[in-house]
């Protein structure tokens, strides 16, 4: 056998013929299939404890050495069965092997759904041709499949992905592929088995429930009702172009008064008048680095960290502000130039009269609109990035404990005070100054929709009322 691959593995889930497949393979001499060898609950199959000399025990402190005496075979062709379910620990290997042929099972998920009910229902996992189906029908759980589904969805992203970073190609078969003699024929001429002229799939199995959905399934008419509110196509999803951001932890300031404050900040928010607030209580640390911050949570148990959420029209307009005052000579004319936001010379925003700050700040939305959607060759500065997009860029080191829309910045920061020891703290200057109120026009707030839908949809901003 002359193949460039040493095992392989089964991406599969419950109930989309990894049996069938297992079974094909087996009965090839020179390939094994070691059946659910990373599933928790068992090792291969069900009542095993021991696979290949390795116990349960010993998989549970390591699996990599299970991985490996199974792959480990020269002349041999083994592999195992691996669901979204089973010890992540072994993931990464396994993708990370190119010598490893990944097969890609799939099945329509509502099928693979009704048909892992009845099993349990039933405690009929395989059926061969001897032995008599028990008649059964589930009652669709629309709350219990969305899950599962979601489960599916997210671990086959995940598949795909790992395939496309690491230049691999994986071997897709379909649930109606395991019963093609061609297709097992390819499959297995792919694994490097070209000695072998055809391959028939295995005769010992069959079908559990050839019964139509409305036979298996006790609510079918509510299920269809359920099923129409799913978005397959995804028509509600909100697109992101937006360059993903980092944790930007040097960014941070903590203060040791209590059990700890550690604030997580979104550039063009209320930054400074916290930090002034903040040093009232003590000294304020900074310019952390992921080693240097890790050490300060560990030094202060019980901490709290959080991080405050600014309209994103009030937001959009202190990073016009910023434009207009302080943008580099380069930015503005890019901006004047090519995206046509009419800036004039350095200015405050009120030197300007109420026409011209809604008509200039209206160009502006519309241009932050475009650089959102990554139809613009100017960088998404952090001042003006979706506070969606900030947040998750955090949670790339850890979470914040609480988000704190700024209207309510005075009130929450009083009880996260007293959550880490801090009774009867002063928070009266942390009343944010508001949004004037020409600028609440209905063509501006219509314009900061458009360019931050994510945040909106994210964090359930409301419009404000328009002038």
């Amino acid at each position: 056998m002359t193949s460039s691959f040493r095992s392989f593995v089964v991406l599969a889930e419950m109930r989309t013929g990894s049996n069938l497949l297992e079974a094909t393979l087996n009965g090839i001499r020179g390939v094994t299939c070691h059946g659910e060898a990373f599933n928790p609950y068992m090792m291969g199959w069900p009542d095993k404890d021991e696979l290949a000399g390795i116990t349960r025990a010993e998989r549970e402190a390591d699996p990599l050495p299970l991985l490996e005496r199974l792959t480990d075979r020269p002349g041999h062709l083994p592999g195992f069965r691996y669901f979204h379910d089973h010890d992540p620990r072994v993931f990464d290997a396994i993708m990370q092997d190119r010598r490893c042929a990944k097969i890609v099972l799939t099945r329509n998920p509502l099928d693979s759904y009704v048909s892992t009910r009845l099993a349990w229902e039933t405690n009929q996992w395989k059926l061969n041709e001897n032995e008599t189906p028990i008649p059964a029908a589930i009652t669709y759980d629309g709350a219990e499949f969305r899950e599962n589904l979601t489960a599916i969805e997210r671990f086959q992203s995940k598949v795909m992905h790992w395939l496309q970073v690491t230049g691999q190609t994986g071997f897709w078969l379909g649930y109606e592929d395991l019963r093609d003699a061609d297709v097992m024929t390819g499959l297995v001429h792919w694994l490097g088995r070209t000695d072998i002229p055809r391959v028939e799939p295995a005769s010992d199995q069959v079908p559990q429930n050839p019964r139509e959905l409305s036979e298996k399934v006790t609510n079918f008419h509510e299920m269809q009702a359920d099923l129409q509110t799913l978005d397959p196509f995804m028509l509600r999803r909100i697109p992101n172009f937006e360059p993903r951001r980092g944790p930007s932890v040097p960014s941070f300031s903590a203060v040791d008064a209590g059990r700890g404050l550690l604030f997580m900040p979104v550039r063009g928010g209320a930054g400074v008048a916290l930090r002034d607030w903040m040093a009232g209580l003590g000294q304020v640390s900074g310019d952390f680095t992921q080693t240097s911050l890790r050490q300060w949570k560990r030094g202060h148990p019980g901490h709290r960290s959080f991080s405050v959420l600014r309209h994103p029209l009030d937001r959009a307009w202190a990073a016009f502000g910023q434009v207009l005052t302080d943008a580099p000579t380069d930015l503005r004319a890019t901006l004047r130039d090519l995206h046509r936001v009419d800036l004039p010379d350095p200015v405050a925003p009120d030197a300007l009269d109420p026409d011209e700050q809604i008509r200039i700040f209206g160009q502006f939305l519309a241009f932050l609109k475009r650089n959102l959607n990554g139809q613009t060759t100017l960088p998404t500065h952090p001042g003006w990035a979706s506070q969606s997009e900030v947040i998750a860029g955090f949670a790339r080191f850890a979470s914040p404990d609480m988000l704190i829309r700024e209207e309510r910045l005075s009130e929450e920061m009083e009880m996260l005070a007293r959550a880490v020891g801090l009774p009867d703290i002063d928070t009266s200057a942390l009343q944010m100054a508001s949004l004037p109120d020409h600028l609440r026009d209905r063509a501006l707030i219509k314009a900061a929709k458009a360019a931050y839908i994510r945040d909106y949809v994210a964090f359930g901003f409301e419009d404000p009322e328009s002038s």
